[in-house]
């Protein structure tokens, strides 16, 4: 799949943080059973890793990407567990070419026009802004239209159920990225029923 296919398979992509790896297949199935196919699991615990490996292996309509991705090594672990993409908050010149040149998927952040211009002349089209609140927000994407009108993003950072409509109607939003589909604690009590109600409610916002 291309970055865009990804970011295309559902308005919203769950931003999650797994602290079990016994979690992941239970998480990942009630998020597809909700209608949210494309993961993004944060190398934030040391489960993480695991965590993509299991669904990968176990739930075939899964998406699962790696999120903050910050070096040449994180690339190289998400490849060898199976990510189907890569987000990283920022991207420097390194990450960039170790995320390019492993074939997976990037979705890398930026918060300025200079940083879109850089992933522009590295030959990327699609970013996660990030983060969206505090860097504008839905104005500040709106201004990026009018220099980058054929970049396509995924705000992330302060998007909300109460929000992410706003994202979603712009035109080079192909998705927004969120945690309060599988939050941390939510997921941590075992609440599947209750994620996959979550996703079912997110899956029904529309991308204009």
């Amino acid at each position: 799949m291309t970055i865009d296919e990804i970011l295309r398979a559902g308005p919203v992509m769950p931003v999650v943080v797994i602290d079990d790896a016994a979690h992941a297949v239970p998480l990942a199935r009630a998020l597809v059973a909700g209608g949210i196919r494309a993961i993004e699991i944060t190398l934030r615990t040391g489960a993480a890793l695991d965590a993509i490996q299991a669904i990968s292996r176990e739930v075939p309509d899964a998406i699962p990407g790696v999120g903050t991705a910050l070096t040449g090594a994180d690339v190289l672990a998400a490849l060898e567990a199976g990510a189907r993409f890569i987000v990283s908050p920022g991207a420097t010149p390194a990450l960039m070419q170790a995320a390019i040149g492993s074939g997976l998927p990037f979705l890398p952040g930026v918060a300025t026009a200079s940083e879109l211009m850089a992933g522009m002349a590295a030959g990327l089209s699609a970013f996660k802004f990030f983060p969206a609140a505090q860097a504008g927000g839905v104005e500040a994407l709106k201004a990026f239209g009018g220099p980058f009108p054929n970049a396509r993003f995924c705000p992330t950072g302060g998007v909300s159920a109460a929000n992410a409509a706003a994202y979603l109607a712009l035109p080079g939003v192909l998705c927004v990225g969120g945690s309060w589909i599988a939050p941390r604690e939510v997921i941590a009590a075992g609440e599947f029923a209750k994620i996959e109600a979550l996703a079912r409610a997110a899956a029904g916002l529309r991308v204009s």
